[in-house]
């Protein structure tokens, strides 16, 4: 089992969740919020899911209020916003930090194996990390890379 596998985190309605279970999957991990110019990027994300899920892709949105505070509210509103405003059908998570001390586990791994321009730190909201059906990263995506310009790279992993 790769490191990323023997992480787990929270999901948004309060369940512990192995990310062993998305073993064999290929996976877009997404620091999102729901107030940031990127956030219409839950449409595109959404398309994604829908379009490949039956061939092994799975998102996962993890809720982060780091960057301008642009994601101020609890589970509830965070589903709202997801559910309601933008079908999000993929999995979500509760609201992690993704730097600083309190580092969610998942984001602390995935910052050390593909860095980035900004050494290991997030740039902004809607960052993005490609893994591999075997657990290993992939790719690192910008926020203003939108999900329709990570479609090649999802193909190409599939």
């Amino acid at each position: 089992m790769t490191p990323f596998h023997q992480l787990t985190a929270t999901s948004l309605r309060g369940e512990l969740i192995s990310m062993a279970d998305y073993a064999g999957k290929l996976i877009l991990v997404v620091n999102t919020a729901s107030h940031c110019g990127f956030t219409p990027q839950y449409a595109g994300l959404e398309a994604l899911y829908k379009q490949y899920a039956d061939r092994g892709l799975v998102v996962l949105g993890f809720p982060c209020n780091q960057f301008g505070h642009q994601e101020p509210g609890g589970a509830d509103e965070i589903a709202q916003t997801c559910h309601i405003n933008y079908g999000v059908s993929f999995p979500m998570f509760e609201k992690v930090e993704v730097n600083g001390a309190a580092t969610h586990p998942v984001f602390r791994y995935l910052k050390d194996e593909l860095p980035g321009v900004l050494g290991g730190r997030i740039k902004w909201n809607f960052t993005k990390f490609l893994i591999g059906r075997d657990g290993k990263p992939l790719r690192r995506f910008a926020p203003f890379t939108p999900p329709e310009k990570i479609e090649t790279f999802i193909l190409t992993a599939l």
